[in-house]
């Protein structure tokens, strides 16, 4: 899941290689935090959170086979 965060977000950052992803696993949840730097984070939001949403979307859909709940913080 990390590696398909990687290639989504990358690609729109100017600053791929501040790119970080922590996993933190819980018994029932797997939470995603996304960190990029600061100049980055209006480009993996967009407006109204349309980017947000979208990536959020696709990693809960890549998941859904999970039988643990996935979650994708975005932090600068």
């Amino acid at each position: 899941m990390k590696e398909l965060i990687e290639a989504i977000v990358k690609p729109l950052v100017d600053s791929p290689e501040n790119v970080e992803i922590t996993e933190l696993v819980t018994e029932n949840q797997i939470t995603y935090r996304l960190s990029v730097q600061k100049e980055d984070i209006g480009k993996v939001i967009g407006k109204q959170g349309r980017i947000a949403k979208a990536i959020r979307t696709v990693v809960y859909a890549a998941g859904s086979n999970s039988s643990k709940r996935i979650q994708l913080e975005i932090n600068d």
